[in-house]
């Protein structure tokens, strides 16, 4: 599986009475073999501000790369991808459990990931079955 790109959204309300704006959207597009395909996650925003007792990050700015901030929502889909490839045959996830939440920073590394997110910023591509964490 090869990943091409990672984004990150903070929703906002399209209907006074919508709950949109307390969501954020977490995407990543890879390739399974020829088929492009993209994977969001959508979850709540709250995690971003407990970010700290989930992972080793401070804050939902997470670090730079190639003069770009990465954010937390940048990465959400990624991790969750990584954690679950069964993700990869689905097109939408719904995160509102903060023990799930926290389990897609269980087994990777802060230096792990910003390699990992430096090949798909700087070269557009990451072979996610090599990587190692």
């Amino acid at each position: 599986m090869i990943i091409t790109s990672i984004t990150g959204k903070e929703l906002e309300k399209s209907k006074s009475n919508s709950p949109e704006e307390f969501f954020n959207r977490s995407e990543v597009t890879f390739l399974d073999g020829k088929n492009e395909k993209t994977l969001a996650v959508l979850y709540v925003r709250y995690f971003d501000e407990k970010i700290s007792e989930f992972s080793s990050f401070e804050t939902e700015e997470l670090f730079e790369v190639e003069g770009r901030l990465i954010h937390l929502r940048e990465i959400v889909a990624l991790l969750a991808l990584k954690a679950h490839p069964e993700y990869a045959k689905r097109h939408r996830v719904y995160i509102n459990d903060e023990v799930q939440f926290a389990s897609l920073f269980k087994a990777i590394e802060k230096e792990s990931l910003k390699t990992m997110v430096k090949k798909i910023v700087a070269d557009g591509r990451l072979e996610l079955n090599e990587q190692k964490v």
